[in-house]
């Protein structure tokens, strides 16, 4: 429930023209229900992951369609993992923002509550055994309207040894939505290029061993579009 009383906060102080203090008294005239044992008020029991880097951003787009604030936006941070029993390492990637009433969407930008950078691709092949074969724009990936959405980004990474991978990412079944008429962005795709030339489809969630050789493509969603073209 924390992380969605933050995403109310957020997008209420987004949609207020006013700067206002971060704090509890934002949410006084707000009543908010939340059927408990539901995702966002899940049982003691639940197991659960991922509330800050990928729900809160499913929250946020909900809330801001309600409004017609804002179309959505990519709705995750695109989460990455791999390693070995001697390191780890985690990334998260950006995407499309969705556009607004006067606004386009931003392009290879995270959106909404998230907080993380990058590593740098020099560090990264100086430290880990991999190669970043490709990192840029998805060009055309957000939605198309009177104010298109921004476009996501398309990622690369070469294993020069066997690893465990995992993908933990949304927007893979479904497209970022447009609003007032503009189209939506494009659902993000994660793959395996298997050194054998097998291209293998992992889903929005999943583990899998990367060998020498094998390339991990990730293309990330792009945002939706706000207006038609006149």
């Amino acid at each position: 429930r924390a992380v969605t009383y933050s995403a109310i906060i957020y997008s209420l102080r987004s949609m207020v023209n006013k700067d206002i203090p971060l704090n509890q008294g934002c949410l006084k005239p707000v009543d908010v229900k939340i059927p408990k044992g539901s995702i966002l008020w899940p049982s003691d029991t639940a197991a659960v992951v991922g509330g800050n880097v990928l729900t809160s951003q499913r929250v946020v787009d909900v809330i801001l369609k309600a409004f017609e604030a804002a179309a959505a936006s990519q709705g995750c941070m695109n989460n990455i993992t791999f390693g070995d029993s001697k390191f780890g390492y985690y990334e998260t990637i950006g995407g499309g923002a969705g556009a607004g009433p006067t606004w386009d969407g931003r392009s290879g930008v995270h959106t909404h509550m998230t907080n993380t950078r990058i590593t740098d691709v020099e560090i990264m092949e100086r430290r880990y055994p991999i190669l970043v074969k490709k990192f840029g724009l998805r060009e055309g990936s957000g939605g198309k309207g009177l104010h298109p959405g921004g476009d996501g980004l398309e990622r690369e990474l070469f294993f020069r040894r066997a690893l465990n991978v995992s993908v933990l990412t949304e927007r893979r079944s479904r497209e970022p939505f447009g609003l007032c008429g503009g189209g939506s962005g494009e659902r993000g795709m994660n793959y395996i290029l298997r050194e054998d030339g097998r291209l293998i489809n992992l889903g929005g969630k999943n583990e899998v061993t990367c060998h020498p050789g094998d390339t991990l493509r990730i293309q990330t969603p792009g945002g939706g579009a706000f207006g038609t073209v006149e």
